[in-house]
């Protein structure tokens, strides 16, 4: 059995001096925690530059042209946001040409929305948010030449981050 005498001493006073540095050896500490720094600052998961949102662009999908009622095959939209750009012209008698644009479901046929309904010659931008789906156009027209091109709204990817 030991003693509480017998036990070595734990604790033992340790001096600290001030070290010398000179010259050379301060410029070298200096550079050494300035590229510490650096690196620290370099290595950041984050960066500072905010990521922009992505800019809308229009991809294309069909385009149909005529004179008489169609019906366009189905096309697929996968954003459910669509831009109808027509134009009419070649009319046969002023103000009796007539044109009408709707978007039908190609899932159940129902009627999504009327586009387009316009007399007479023009030229114009239609725009038609639903869900993805496939579908069709059903172009009825009388007395005038038509042209129809669908595009789907299509998101860019902003800034990648590093």
């Amino acid at each position: 059995m030991l003693h509480a005498n017998a036990l070595p001493q734990a604790s033992r006073r340790v001096q600290l001096r001030p070290i010398a540095l000179d010259g050379a050896m301060r410029i070298g500490l200096c550079l050494l925690i300035a590229l510490a720094a650096w690196m620290l600052i370099g290595c950041r998961s984050e960066s500072q530059t905010p990521v922009k949102p992505g800019t809308v662009g229009w991809r294309p999908i069909g385009e149909w042209s005529g004179r008489e009622n169609t019906q366009t095959e189905s096309f697929n939209i996968e954003s459910g946001q669509l831009r109808i750009k027509w134009e009419t012209k070649n009319e046969t008698s002023p103000g009796a040409g007539r044109f009408k644009v709707m978007v039908q479901s190609a899932v159940s046929g129902r009627p999504i929305a009327l586009a387009v309904q316009h007399l007479g010659v023009g030229k114009d931008t239609a725009y038609v948010s639903d869900e993805p789906r496939l579908y069709f156009l059903l172009i009825e027209s009388s007395g005038i030449d038509w042209t129809v091109k669908v595009e789907e709204a299509v998101v860019a990817a902003g800034p990648s981050r590093p």
